[in-house]
């Protein structure tokens, strides 16, 4: 079965070892926030700097793996349509929004989606840690400037991770206008039967 995460919204859910599940952009140019939590352990998160560090590379895609604070690994890529996504900025928050869009209603963003998804689990959002940015099109300079701009992804476009552990997973709809090339649109997430 399908969920949809409505514009500019989160949720979480319990994915056991060995499970894949698949986010999907179902309109295109939308931008998913993702976090990953060890089920029994919520201090052992996704990481991105074991990741780049045991990956060697900031450019994860199928046949990466997404590791753990702890050197474990967390989640593996095995179906990717898109082949760009983020692992360097941090969740769009309340004070991204006063910063970057002084001249827009400020909103809870990533942060606070997934804090409000998050808390039923237990985890704080003193937990949240740089999340895995699916479809989020970020560029590096050669003098390391980087640079916001609009997700390559079309509609229907997926990405499928398989779990190498049992955990919580936090998703969004993302809410910035630069990482959704200013408009805000739904994600899809659903389970795979094994």
């Amino acid at each position: 079965m399908t969920n949809r995460i409505l514009p500019r919204a989160g949720a979480a859910l319990k994915i056991k070892a060995g499970q894949t599940f698949t986010v999907v952009d179902p309109q295109g140019m939308q931008v998913s926030d993702m976090v990953a939590f060890a089920l029994e352990d919520h201090g052992e998160v996704i990481s991105n700097g074991g990741t780049f560090d045991f990956e060697e590379t900031i450019a994860l895609t199928t046949g990466s793996t997404l590791w753990s604070n702890r050197s474990r690994k967390k989640l593996m890529i095995e179906r990717d349509d898109v082949g760009r996504h983020d692992f360097l900025l941090t969740p769009c928050s309340r004070d991204t929004f006063i910063h970057f869009y002084p001249d827009k209603p400020v909103h809870s963003g990533c942060f606070g989606n997934l804090a409000s998804a998050l808390a039923p689990f237990g985890i704080s959002s003193d937990r949240i840690p740089t999340a895995f940015n699916i479809f989020m099109n970020v560029t590096v300079s050669e003098d390391g400037a980087i640079s916001v701009q609009p997700p390559i992804s079309r509609a229907g476009d997926m990405i499928r991770f398989r779990a190498c552990m049992d955990l919580i997973v936090g998703l969004t709809a993302c809410s910035a206008y630069a990482s959704n090339g200013g408009s805000f649109k739904p994600i899809d997430y659903f389970l795979n039967s094994e």
